[in-house]
Order: C-alpha cells, then sequence, then structure tokens
C-alpha cells in the first residue's frame, strides 16, 4: 500500500485528415487555452485537487512499513501493478484460500472530529482477518484502500502504521494497495478506508461448523469494547447526550470519550489459530454486525440453537452507557452490539478446559457462556437467557 494512481500521463494530441484534402482551419485557441498550455500539466492536475507529488511521497514513507511486515512466501514490496504470494514457501500443501473484505465504518466520523487515527489502521486490518480465522485460515496477506479528498500525507502515514502493526501482530504481508485523491467525493479533511485479507487453511483443517451438536460448550473471549460497528448510532447518542468527543467519557474515568470509543478492535488470529491447532474446536463466529443475536447462527447446523446466559461475564461500561443512555431493550442491545464478547468458540465438552488453557495463554479473558441445544422449528439460532438480572433495560 499504496501504488498511487493519479501518476502524470504522456498526452499527445493526434488529428487525422482525408487524404489529399487539404488542411483544415480551426476555429481554436479557445479562452484560456494560451494560459492552459504554458502551465505545468502537475500544477494543473494539482489546481484541480490532486497532487501526484503528495501520492508519490506516501508511496515512499510507507515503503518500510510495508517491509516490515514481510513473512515467508512474500516480500512485502511495493510498486508493481500486482503482488505475488508463494504458497508453497509458506509452507502449505494441500491449502484452500479464504478470502474476507470489510472497512471500518463510520467510526471514521470520531478519529476524524477528533484528530486521532492511530487505531484506525489496526480496526480494518481486524475487521478482515478476524473473519478469516473463522475458517480456521492463518492470514496470508493484506491490501488496503484509502480514498481521500485530498491527501495528508501525516495522517495517511499514521493510519497507515496501524495497518502495518496489525499486520504485523497476525502474520499477515501487506504486499499492497491503493490511494485514491479524489476531489468533489470526499469533503475537506474525510476519508474512508477499506481492506482486503487473503488466508489459507490445509483442507482438513477447514473449520465450518457442520460437526457441532448438541452439548458442545460455548466459549466467550471478551472484546476490546465497541469494536468497529454501529457507530452510525453511536454517534447519533453522543449528540443527542449533547457531548464533545474531547469531554471525559461518562463511562470510563479519566480518558475523552473519543479515547475510550476509538479502542481498536482486538485481534483474535494468534489465539484463535492455537486453540484451533489444539483441537476441538468446532465453530468459531466472529460478532460484528448483528451482534451476539444474528451471528451466532451462520456458524452452527439448523438443528441447533446457542444457548447464552448473560450472567457469565459482566456487560462493560460501555454497551451499559448506551443502553440507559438511549433506552435500549435487552434484545436490541444484543442485535446490535458485541456486548462485551468479541468472538465466541463452540468446541468439544472434553476438550473446553484444555482449548481455555490455550486461548488463556493467547491472551485472551475467556468465559464458558453456554451450550448447544436442540432447535425447536422455526426457533432462533441464539436463545439468550437472565439478561433482565444481568443487564439494564
Amino acid at each position: 500500500m499504496p501504488q498511487h494512481h493519479c501518476n502524470a500521463p504522456r498526452i499527445q494530441y493526434v488529428r487525422a485528415e482525408p487524404r489529399g484534402a487539404p488542411p483544415s482551419r480551426r476555429s481554436y485557441p479557445t479562452p484560456g487555452e494560451d494560459a492552459i498550455r504554458s502551465q505545468n500539466f502537475r500544477d494543473q492536475y494539482r489546481e484541480a485537487g490532486v497532487d501526484i507529488d503528495a501520492g508519490a511521497a506516501l508511496v515512499e514513507a510507507i515503503k518500510p512499513l510495508a517491509k516490515s511486515t514481510a513473512r515467508p512466501g512474500s516480500g512485502a514490496g511495493l510498486g508493481g501493478f500486482g503482488a505475488l504470494f508463494d504458497l508453497k514457501a509458506a509452507g502449505f500443501k494441500d491449502p484452500v484460500l479464504v478470502a474476507t473484505t470489510d472497512g471500518v465504518g463510520t467510526k471514521l466520523k470520531i478519529a476524524i472530529a477528533s484528530g486521532r487515527h492511530d487505531t484506525i489502521g489496526i480496526d480494518l486490518v481486524a475487521m478482515c482477518v478476524n473473519d478469516l480465522v473463522v475458517q480456521g485460515a492463518e492470514p496470508l496477506f493484506f491490501l488496503d484502500y484509502f480514498a481521500t479528498g485530498k491527501l495528508d500525507i501525516a495522517a495517511a502515514r499514521v493510519i497507515l502504521q496501524g495497518v502495518a502493526e496489525a499486520c504485523r501482530a497476525t502474520g499477515c504481508a501487506l504486499i499492497g494497495g491503493e490511494t485514491a485523491e479524489m476531489p468533489g467525493i470526499y469533503a475537506h479533511g474525510d476519508y474512508d478506508l477499506a481492506g482486503f485479507a487473503v488466508g489459507a487453511v490445509e483442507r482438513d483443517r477447514i473449520i465450518d461448523g457442520r460437526a457441532v451438536t448438541e452439548g458442545d460448550v460455548v466459549l466467550g473471549l471478551a472484546s476490546s469494547g465497541l469494536h468497529s460497528n454501529a457507530f452510525s448510532l453511536v454517534r447519533r447518542i453522543v449528540e443527542r447526550a449533547k457531548l464533545a468527543y474531547d469531554g471525559p467519557a461518562p463511562f470510563v474515568p479519566g480518558h475523552t470519550l473519543a479515547e475510550a470509543l476509538l479502542v481498536p478492535t482486538r485481534l483474535y488470529v494468534k489465539s484463535c489459530l492455537a486453540a484451533a491447532a489444539a483441537g476441538g474446536v468446532r465453530a468459531l463466529a466472529h460478532i460484528t454486525g448483528g451482534g451476539l443475536v444474528e451471528n451466532i447462527p451462520r456458524v452452527i447446523p439448523s438443528d441447533v440453537s446457542v444457548e447464552i446466559d448473560a450472567r457469565a461475564w459482566t456487560l462493560p461500561a460501555v454497551f451499559r452507557w448506551l443502553a440507559e443512555t438511549a433506552g435500549f431493550s435487552r434484545g436490541e442491545l444484543a442485535r446490535v452490539f458485541n456486548c462485551g464478547l468479541g468472538m465466541v468458540a463452540v468446541v468439544e465438552p472434553g476438550r473446553a478446559d484444555a482449548i481455555t488453557r490455550v486461548l488463556t495463554e493467547g491472551g485472551e479473558t475467556v468465559y464458558r457462556v453456554g451450550r448447544v441445544v436442540p432447535r425447536p422449528k422455526g426457533g432462533p439460532g441464539t436463545l439468550l437467557l437472565n439478561t433482565e438480572t444481568a443487564w439494564p433495560g
């Protein structure tokens, strides 16, 4: 990242004349043409809102960041039209590729409003690679798309430092990307991010949830906070509460509201890969948009449900504050937010303790939150119990 797409083209004008016809007379130059011809092309482009030199400077500035993410299979170099990755060099024998894409959503608006860009790149990578690991896939490489109205090299570099940091933490090579400067599409200071990750898993190690059965144990891995979902709703609540992002967070003493809301999405890759390697993991669910209620059914068979006891962990303060401030019902809270569990694992009962130890050694806070039960015909895939005593609402 990035391979800037706004390089100055070579322009040549050719006028075709009928063979044997006398030279035609042009009605040009039009007003201002002489002035345009006298300008340097790069100056014209810059005046139109695109700074080629700034884009090139950004590429040079982030080459060391990309190089720092190199891993077997990739040299993590920038500048070509495409990036190569060698699966054999990465140690795979019979790999199946897994691909994901995601963004950060309107969490970006808080980063922009507060001028804090250091964690957004981590969010971008996390939202992609956490989806990869659900299938048991090891992240291999990552590409980003950074679009803005006017390129701010300093801010872009900070964002991409976060991308590189998360790539290093998950063993994922940053092998390319795109920077698009698009005046007229984005307001001054605004930008958007999209990420693309590819991973691989050996064919006989794919986690697809098919083996989930009645009696399996459900483990919840603690989230770091809101992660990167539902920020349009969060921002609306902040606005209606008449709070400032540089003011104190009402739910975390000693931090500004921006600091508290911009805590980056947790990276679950290394711990979950270790748990998968230990054996006994039957399904993983990354709890993103759709919250606890809608994500878990995506990875289990249609004849079973996951029963979760809300008393098994403490609802984090940010979710309690949102629920009380906005007046959410408990069902709404569970359908929108992760409620403190950013990843859920369904495991064999006899392996639950061992897998908990592996995850804990990998830095996770793990809760035994429930079990798999038969699903009544037409019943929900997630049954959330005891919220009336554990949650506000």
